[in-house]
């Protein structure tokens, strides 16, 4: 599946991937609110056993099918 993802500015390493034929059309508005304008970062094909920084590639699909968008969240802040 080939996906868009997009970032915000509003947040640090907070990613919205989505399949490129929907687009944005299928993320719920409430979450666009939140989410901020969204700034496309990168355009590539997802395949279940395509290696992802910090996201597994079947679950990404899964969402993509399933809810429309996949939310990759910042990762835990750890403070001493």
């Amino acid at each position: 599946m080939k996906v868009e993802v997009y970032r915000t500015r509003k947040r640090r390493d907070l990613y919205l991937y989505v399949a490129e034929c929907d687009g944005l059309t299928r993320v719920p508005e409430a979450l666009l609110a939140t989410f901020g304008k969204p700034e496309r970062a990168m355009t590539f094909e997802l395949t279940p056993d395509r290696k992802l920084s910090r996201e597994d590639p079947e679950l990404v699909l899964r969402h993509l099918e399933d809810e429309g968008y996949h939310l990759q969240l910042p990762p835990p802040e750890y403070r001493l």
